[in-house]
């Protein structure tokens, strides 16, 4: 029964509250372990006290050390509880205030400007695969866009507009809290997509949707089912793809490990963003944040503006020290 009201729940979720198939994925996953927790308990009867040690220790001694994982479960474990109060399964919620453990903010790996243009220069141009490809980074870079909204975009989700007289690429984002933003595609990106979306080969595969819309980035390897069912949503490239396309590429031309993730491309645009002086609010909106303090952080990761500005106006540059002479010399090298 337990199994049956957490599928329910999961299908709540996804059809009537919106949640992104991955954050189904996750609450499931969460679920699946408080079962587990409970062996043959009922977690219908639950106690708050039980769902304490639950999100504590017992996570906690199956690895989950990370605070930032165990409040996913927890947050799960609060929802479905909620929900299972609403719905009358149960009489009294276990779950109320479960404490979220504290997770500090943390600095965002950020991929650099020139690991950036060597990814931009990796796949072969001569490719389908490689013209899709470099469609897909363009979009990560220049526009920030996560890795689920990126794979999640159709065709209607690329519009044209007429912006100071020159026809420019705006996307329609969908990404947490399935939230609508618009993101302007600046001119590089603009023109690597139109390459994309014009090309032969995507022209000749099957892509469109019960909707009518079309899958905008397929995949062209097939594992998963036969190939008279190849088409429409299953034509849709998947997440892990693109973390693969990424690592990829970037192992190929030497870029650190650390920077291999989409979210160190969004890094990067958040934080040029801000060395550019775009305004908080502005930055906010093209991020898609809907807390002020996660564009805040990027703060912590624009050092160029802040390098330039010491340097200018800190007292040791309005003197003469002992390295004045030798500083002098370097610069002029340089």
């Amino acid at each position: 029964m337990i199994n049956d009201l957490i599928e329910y729940f999961l299908e709540f979720k996804r059809h009537n509250a919106g949640r992104s198939e991955r954050t189904v994925q996750v609450y499931r996953l969460a679920l699946s372990r408080l079962v587990d927790f409970f062996a043959e308990r009922d977690p219908l009867l639950a106690t708050h006290d039980e769902l304490v040690v639950f999100s504590g220790i017992w996570l906690h001694k199956r690895g989950l050390t990370d605070p930032l994982s165990r409040r996913t479960h927890i947050a799960a474990v609060r929802e479905f509880y909620r929900w299972l109060l609403d719905s009358q399964h149960v009489r009294g919620n276990p779950a109320e205030g479960l404490p979220y453990p504290k997770v500090g903010r943390k600095i965002p790996r950020v991929m650099t400007l020139k690991s950036a243009e060597k990814l931009m220069w990796a796949p072969d141009f001569g490719t389908f695969e490689g013209v899709r490809d470099g469609a897909m980074l363009a979009l990560l870079v220049g526009c920030g866009l996560r890795a689920s909204g990126l794979v999640n975009l159709n065709v209607s989700n690329v519009v044209e507009d007429e912006v100071d007289g020159k026809a420019r690429l705006i996307l329609k984002v969908k990404e947490k809290g399935n939230k609508e933003r618009r993101i302007p595609v600046p001119p590089e990106a603009d023109m690597l997509l139109r390459l994309y979306m014009a090309h032969d080969d995507l022209n000749d595969i099957d892509r469109i949707l019960p909707s009518g819309d079309q899958v905008l980035f397929v995949s062209t390897m097939n594992r998963t089912c036969s190939i008279d069912e190849y088409r429409g949503e299953r034509r849709r490239l998947n997440r892990r793809a693109v973390l693969q396309m990424v690592a990829k590429y970037g192992q190929r031309v030497g870029i650190p490990s650390d920077q291999l993730h989409p979210h160190a491309m969004r890094h990067l645009f958040g934080t040029e963003l801000i060395e550019d002086d775009v305004n908080m609010l502005n930055a906010q909106k093209l991020l898609g944040h809907a807390d002020p303090k996660s564009t805040e952080i990027y703060t912590h990761t624009a050092m160029r503006k802040l390098t330039r500005e010491i340097d200018r106006a800190n007292p040791l540059a309005k003197m003469r020290t002992p390295v004045s002479d030798l500083l002098k010399e370097l610069n002029k090298k340089n």
